[in-house]
């Protein structure tokens, strides 16, 4: 999906904090070639919208209070949007992982929202163009390419969502368990283990279960 000549740009915000979301819409609304879609306030209300309507970019805050940004990507491929889905992720701050992470999992670009309102407008612009758009801090993650093991020690942030299913997983629940558990859907409960296999740099569930003992006791 991209943007062409006397075409709007289909705009669908993602963010938790409806004063941000208003104050995004008012501003965006000013701009004759960007067309703004309800904003939502969950992932889940983003991907109703997604599975009805035509959306050309996404601007997904990352860190969603229970759950995180990732989330969203990781179903938007799971329903075969991943291809033609542009995902600007517009958050107050990442780390290096979280950034790494968001870069693995395929984002068009990463805006920080200290940024000048103006220069939000051009980065849209840019990403429907095709380009790449990075916060200047983020540049030297994408240049590093995978974080190594012994990089960083500390845990990575992990979403209430996150922790909940990891607890379950060390209490050696499956994953319809863990669904029935937390009220949510099976396919939903496998996207967080992606997330947390991405966010951990493991590949399977008793590796997870390893690196949590080791590093996620106290956090959990």
């Amino acid at each position: 999906m991209s943007a062409t000549k006397g075409k709007k740009i289909r705009i669908l915000l993602l963010d938790d904090h409806a004063l941000f979301r208003e104050g995004l819409a008012r501003l965006l609304g000013m701009e004759l070639d960007f067309e703004l879609l309800v904003p939502c306030a969950s992932v889940d209300e983003a991907l109703r919208i997604l599975d009805t309507t035509q959306v050309d970019i996404v601007l997904l805050d990352y860190d969603l209070g229970p759950e995180t940004g990732s989330r969203l990507i990781v179903h938007a491929a799971e329903r075969g949007l991943g291809g033609k889905l542009k995902v600007l992720v517009v958050t107050a701050g990442l780390s290096d992982a979280e950034a790494a992470e968001l870069l693995r999992l395929g984002v068009a670009g990463i805006f920080l929202k200290h940024s000048a309102p103006n220069l939000l407008s051009t980065a849209i612009r840019k990403v429907m163009e095709g380009e790449a758009w990075l916060d200047q801090r983020f540049l030297r993650v994408l240049l590093a390419g995978p974080p190594t093991a012994s990089a960083d020690d500390r845990p990575p942030r992990l979403s209430e969502r996150e922790r909940e299913v990891l607890r379950a997983v060390l209490e050696g629940q499956a994953n319809k368990e863990i669904a029935g558990r937390l009220r949510v859907s099976e396919s939903s409960v496998k996207a967080t283990l992606q997330q947390l296999f991405l966010k951990t740099g493991v590949r399977t569930r008793s590796l997870l279960v390893r690196m949590a003992l080791e590093k996620f006791r106290d956090y959990l």
